[in-house]
């Protein structure tokens, strides 16, 4: 927990990096002379942290508590809305941990924090070299100039430190009361409205089962990580109409676990395939992607085999999956106005139902 907030002030660190010796910059952008984008591994970037004054620390740590108040000035929620999600499906621990720094832990950040988080998760087994649209031989010969030999700045690998938690899954409940009508101030201000997102526990994508549940996600968003995973529908209302739209999400979710025909099966894998085919028209994203498949699974998929696994994936298939994931205990995450939000109960009522319905409220006053 002491490392905190260390992530994202080495992000802004690498934005910010300089170096006594020489700009890691045109180390980077020699690259762009051959078309492509490459990455190593964030080393010289990462290594010009301690280079920085006190006073750089301290400027970099104003600028995370901007970011983090600018978060919460945002017309659009989804940022806070998926940590809030996260924190109910996994609380306590692993990925439920806050992914944005906690504003109380920002002033505890120093050298010593960053310098002890870098040297238990910045090594060599934990990084992965990836160039897109560079030639393979100057590629390798990069990393040799570049990265064999190199002695950190932060000392000696203690990747063995490193927690190996295994994500469990808890669900849960995490709402925050929050006044939205000064977040849309403007010319043509956004109505007020309260945001809600409501997710069940999935599978990692080293599962089978990934595929069939890319296939279901396409309307809503679909966290994977290695050792379990959260499919999450996001609405927003305005306040009045809050319990109608719960209700409507939880109907959605019984209806994916319903008779799936198989014309809107191959609309939805249609959509999921051309959504892959046309990120992957980027070269940033292809390096990403190969960065991100190398370090997740040992290997990279290439588009025509993600395809063939696409095109494979049965009406039997998504009834397995939804089957199974209406099984877990939600997790729902609420922001805004929350005065007509219906319990949590009556949300797990709803999507252990057959039709989704909330229970039936009685008011003598309104």
């Amino acid at each position: 927990l002491s490392h905190q907030g260390s992530s994202p002030t080495i992000a802004q660190f690498g934005w910010t990096a300089r170096s006594r010796k020489s700009s890691g910059h045109p180390k980077l952008l020699s690259f762009k002379d051959y078309g492509g984008h490459c990455a190593l591994t964030n080393l010289e970037l990462t290594n010009n942290v301690y280079l920085h004054t006190d006073e750089e620390i301290e400027m970099t740590k104003m600028v995370v508590r901007f970011e983090l108040e600018d978060l919460n000035m945002r017309p659009d929620p989804e940022p806070l809305l998926t940590e809030m999600i996260h924190a109910a499906a996994y609380r306590d621990n692993t990925v439920g941990l806050p992914r944005l720094c906690p504003i109380n832990n920002v002033d505890n950040i120093n050298q010593g924090v960053l310098q002890r988080y870098l040297s238990t998760y910045y090594c060599p087994e934990r990084m992965v070299l990836a160039g897109v649209g560079v030639e393979h031989e100057h590629l390798v010969e990069c990393a040799r100039k570049y990265l064999l030999g190199v002695e950190p700045a932060w000392g000696a690998s203690k990747g063995s430190n490193v927690d190996l938690s295994v994500a469990q899954y808890t669900g849960g409940f995490i709402k925050t009361e929050k006044d939205m009508s000064d977040v849309s101030l403007g010319p043509t201000p956004i109505p007020e409205l309260t945001h809600i997102m409501i997710g069940l526990e999935t599978c990692s994508f080293l599962d089978d089962d990934f595929i069939p549940f890319a296939v279901s996600n396409a309307p809503s968003y679909h966290h994977s990580y290695e050792d379990s995973g959260l499919l999450c529908i996001h609405a927003s209302a305005v306040p009045r109409q809050v319990r109608e739209m719960v209700e409507i999400i939880t109907r959605e979710f019984i209806q994916m676990n319903g008779n799936t025909g198989q014309t809107e099966l191959e609309r939805a894998k249609t959509q999921l395939k051309s959504m892959l085919m046309m990120n992957l028209e980027s070269r940033p994203v292809i390096f990403e992607d190969v960065g991100r498949q190398v370090l997740s699974t040992g290997k990279r998929k290439l588009p025509h085999e993600l395809c063939n696994l696409i095109n494979n994936v049965t009406t039997n298939d998504i009834k397995r999956v939804t089957t199974k994931m209406l099984r877990s205990k939600p997790a729902v995450a609420a922001l805004g106005d929350l005065k007509e939000l219906p319990s949590f109960e009556h949300i797990q009522a709803a999507l252990s139902s057959k039709d989704g319905r909330l229970p039936r409220t009685y008011r003598l006053f309104r």
